[in-house]
């Protein structure tokens, strides 16, 4: 399968990058933080040989889609406006949308607001918008008094801002470590209150390693190096803006044919959901077609094990294909 090609298109009120290939069927992969379309890389190339149309976006504020500075720009309506504007622009209906991270909220958003945008979700370890009481960034700071917190770090603008446009290479590196399945990645919360995420972080294996290579690696640096990274920090900023909006459908299940993948090794699914987060599937899903796991991956588990996560794709996409594009 040759190469992508890459797009530009103002969309939302952003200049939006994103990567194609194919005919077919729409799907749309969606990256988390820090993360780029090219977390998809091992994806795209095989999903387009098995007759789809494959698109995947820089997300808003990373890689070379631009995003503002005010965080209030990455709520729930914002987001869930790109999504609907990508479809618009491509000129189609509905597709599959498969995410990680920030990207899969995106998606889980996008299928509340608009389920006849969605055909179906294909979701990589978070398996549900977790439900809270408590605002995430006051739960974050809460937790911060105890030990280290990313995502209270993340909270304040200007710190990791400053921190990690200094040191990129270095943070990519020790993050995508840390969240691999060689990690356990819930150690970083050893470290006590005020550690920078840098120094919280683990040293690394030298590179290449058996799923990252340093060329690879270059190329989150290069793309970071040129954009910062409070983009991306800005979708962790309008957490609790995106929690007000999903009080509107606290308590109801994603309308849309949903299907899990996760990994056995995932801080995610470890940290973030509750205990037997797969076995409440069905309390956030109204329609659970499908679960896979991946054994010997962490939360990086598209790039950890590629063949194993894309022939879990294909064989959901080819459910789809039988059930909503007959």
């Amino acid at each position: 399968m040759a190469d992508p090609s890459h797009r530009h298109a103002k969309i939302n009120g952003l200049d939006v990058h994103y990567a194609e290939a194919g005919q077919g069927p729409l799907v749309v992969l969606l990256h988390g933080f820090p993360h780029l379309w090219f977390s998809w890389r091992h994806q795209i190339g095989p999903i387009a040989a098995a007759g789809f149309r494959v698109v995947a976006p820089d997300m808003r504020g990373m890689g070379e889609t631009s995003g503002p500075d005010d965080p209030r720009e990455y709520g729930v309506d914002r987001i869930v406006g790109d999504l609907t504007g990508l479809l618009d622009h491509l000129g189609e209906e509905k597709a599959v949308f498969s995410g990680l991270d920030f990207g899969l909220f995106a998606a889980y958003d996008l299928a509340y607001h608009h389920p006849e945008r969605a055909a179906a979700i294909i979701g990589l370890e978070n398996p549900f918008i977790t439900p809270s009481d408590e605002p995430p960034l006051a739960l974050a700071a809460r937790q911060a008094r105890r030990h280290f917190n990313h995502i209270h770090y993340f909270a304040e603008p200007g710190v990791a801002d400053r921190d990690l446009a200094a040191a990129p290479g270095e943070f990519l590196r020790k993050l995508f470590y840390a969240l691999s399945g060689d990690y356990h990645y819930l150690d970083v919360w050893r470290h006590p209150p005020g550690t920078s995420y840098l120094d919280a972080l683990p040293e690394t294996p030298p590179l290449p390693w058996s799923w990252l290579t340093e060329a690879e690696l270059d190329v989150y640096v290069d793309a970071y190096s040129r954009s910062g990274f409070t983009g991306g920090l800005n979708w962790y900023r309008a957490m609790d803006l995106s929690w007000e909006y999903r009080k509107s459908y606290a308590g109801r299940k994603n309308p849309v044919p949903f299907y899990f993948i996760g990994s056995e090794r995932d801080a995610d699914l470890e940290g973030w959901h509750g205990a037997d987060p797969l076995d409440r599937l069905a309390d956030h899903h109204a329609d659970v077609r499908g679960v896979r796991m991946i054994e010997h991956a962490g939360h990086m588990m598209q790039m950890e094990k590629p063949a194993e996560t894309t022939a879990a794709m294909l064989r959901f996409l080819a459910e789809v294909r039988e059930s909503e594009w007959a």
